[in-house]
């Protein structure tokens, strides 16, 4: 019969690995871009990670950023604490539901790591950035860029000055796209092409008659002319006013 050594390797050098384990893990907003939010995850070290993605538009999908997030976190052998998706919003805005939520959450310490697939993810303003990484410094939180090597741990300081140049590189890629936007309706309009929504053609008097004579809701109103809720309302303040100034 063998008889264990302290301090020697198992027989046949087999070592005994710890399985994995189910963690109980808050995936915000994961089904909005098709996250499965599987709650099994190997062995952690402790490190809990929020996980953040983004698109500017509803019919695009983040599930590639979410799965390549997914795997780098599973790598390093950290938690997930949650997931945050914002879909439909453009980075330049510092007031995203998801992302307010992942700051509100960053200030409680319910995580110790921001994780996202690039930069430009988490904002196109070198301005909002700057204050949003100021602040996950000031409660202590990581910020990783994971496909650009981008880190703020205080023991890389090159990360943290090329994580400056690339928030001003996304910045000016949205202006540049913007201003690529601006220059193509300006000359569709110089052409004589009509820019926005086709007008409604419907009486604007009859959205009054159906208010003021009888009564009926601004969606009720809507119905019955085939029109929003919104340009019904437009007609009738419009319509007033016209008649207030005659």
């Amino acid at each position: 019969m063998w008889t264990p050594v302290p301090g020697s390797q198992p027989r046949h050098g087999r070592i005994r690995r710890p399985l994995g384990r189910r963690i109980n893990t808050p995936l915000r907003n994961a089904a909005a871009c098709g996250g499965s939010g599987s709650d099994y995850a190997h062995p952690t070290n402790g490190t809990r990670t929020a996980i953040y993605a983004r698109v500017s538009t509803t019919d695009q999908n983040c599930e590639m950023q979410l799965r390549e997030l997914r795997e780098y976190v599973s790598r390093r052998g950290w938690e997930v604490a949650g997931e945050y998706v914002d879909t439909g919003f453009s980075g330049a805005k510092a007031s995203r539901p998801a992302l307010n939520s992942l700051m509100a959450d960053a200030a409680g310490r319910r995580f110790d790591t921001v994780v996202v697939w690039k930069i430009d993810r988490f904002g196109r303003s070198v301005l909002n950035l700057n204050q949003q990484l100021a602040a996950l410094t000031n409660y202590g939180v990581r910020f990783i860029a994971t496909s650009q090597s981008l880190d703020t741990d205080q023991a890389n300081p090159t990360s943290r000055l090329l994580l400056q140049i690339l928030a001003s590189v996304a910045e000016f890629e949205r202006e540049m796209i913007r201003e690529r936007t601006l220059t193509g309706i300006r000359a569709a309009r110089a052409k004589g092409k009509r820019i926005g929504r086709p007008k409604r053609i419907f009486r604007r008097d009859e959205v009054v008659q159906l208010r003021d004579q009888e009564g009926l809701s601004w969606r009720a109103i809507a119905a019955a002319l085939g029109v929003p809720v919104t340009t019904a309302l437009s007609a009738y303040r419009s319509y007033q006013a016209a008649a207030y100034e005659r």
